[in-house]
């Protein structure tokens, strides 16, 4: 989904942000990086479609390693509840806290839920000059697929 509102735009820089891991390091998002990146925001940690639609990426992470493309994922949960969710579900790619201030970066990426307070169902594709090449959104509780990923690597 491309030039919906509050999105940033297909072939315009994404936001550049700096957001903790789940260990409280610091993480950047967008700008220069030294590779391609897959931003994907999820709701909330240890829920049902989020769980799987994490433990899909971590399964196919090898293939999107192996195209050059780093995951991030994003979500307004505190650290400790994103560390606790990565240990559990064995995620090997930093999984971010966008908890204070609360939902910052899902704003400046246009997903921001105002009245629920989470960050909806986004995925952005960042090149490694961080200009967005690719980025969907899906319904609340619709996972999505990772064969979206797959085409917009390969579209890369």
């Amino acid at each position: 989904m491309t030039g919906a509102p509050g999105l940033p735009v297909v072939g315009a820089p994404a936001p550049a942000l700096t957001l903790p891991d789940a260990h409280g390091a610091p993480v950047a998002v967008g700008g220069a990086a030294a590779s391609p990146v897959l931003v994907v925001f999820v709701p909330f940690a240890f829920s049902r479609v989020c769980t799987a639609e994490l433990t899909e990426l971590q399964q196919h992470l090898p293939e999107l390693a192996a195209a050059g493309v780093a995951v991030r994922a994003v979500s307004c949960d505190p650290g400790p509840a994103l560390r606790a969710w990565a240990d559990q579900d064995g995620y090997t790619f930093p999984l971010l806290s966008d908890f204070w201030p609360h939902g910052a970066a899902a704003r400046a990426y246009g997903v921001f839920d105002e009245v629920d307070g989470y960050a909806r169902r986004g995925s952005f594709l960042l090149d490694a000059g961080g200009v967005l090449r690719w980025s969907t959104l899906s319904a609340a509780g619709v996972a999505r697929p990772f064969a979206g990923y797959r085409d917009a690597v390969a579209g890369l």
